[in-house]
């Protein structure tokens, strides 16, 4: 059976309940496909799992809500083999395991191809911080020529709702 090294949160508590360890990789079925992970994101969101603040979650758990790397194994419904991808949330490292491992078995319809030849721990830092910045925007609804106020500019969620404010002509101001 092929193995892979996991950050495995075993329990609830404090950092040290995550252990390095050889785990079973993943075998792909029906609707998910494998992934090799290149790099993963880290998110407060994944410290209130294991701080218990996610009563669903059920330990032991591969944590991690994002991830990028390349397609490996694919089932249909997915981008081909060798494609780079992004996968964020979609109770990934809660439901079913996430990102802090060599591979991971991700449903297809988490997949999004990506076209890029930035670095793997430039891309890792990018997904759950622009998806979480470009939604907000969307639910503000600005349109062309608005003004934008970001409190928290400074911070990575901050930024990236800068860049794409700016991206669609919006007149920004920014606190930190």
């Amino acid at each position: 059976m092929a193995t892979m090294l996991a950050a495995v949160t075993e329990q609830v508590g404090p950092p040290e309940v995550i252990k390095v360890r050889e785990v079973p990789r993943p075998r792909v079925r029906d609707g998910w496909s494998l992934v090799r992970v290149r790099g993963f994101g880290l998110n407060r969101s994944e410290l209130f799992t294991r701080q218990g603040h996610s009563p669903s979650v059920v330990f032991p758990r591969i944590q991690g809500i994002e991830c990028v790397g390349e397609v490996v194994e694919a089932t249909v419904g997915a981008p081909p083999v060798g494609t780079t991808v992004a996968a964020v949330m979609g109770e990934m490292g809660r439901a079913f395991d996430g990102g802090y491992a060599e591979y991971a078995l991700l449903p297809n319809d988490l997949l999004i191809p990506i076209a890029t030849e930035l670095p793997w721990d430039v891309l890792a830092a990018l997904p759950e911080t622009y998806l979480t910045a470009f939604g907000s925007l969307q639910a503000l609804a600005v349109t062309e020529g608005g003004t934008l106020l970001v409190r928290g500019g400074s911070s990575s969620v901050g930024m990236a709702a800068l860049s794409l404010a700016t991206g669609q002509n919006l007149r920004t101001i920014a606190t930190t």
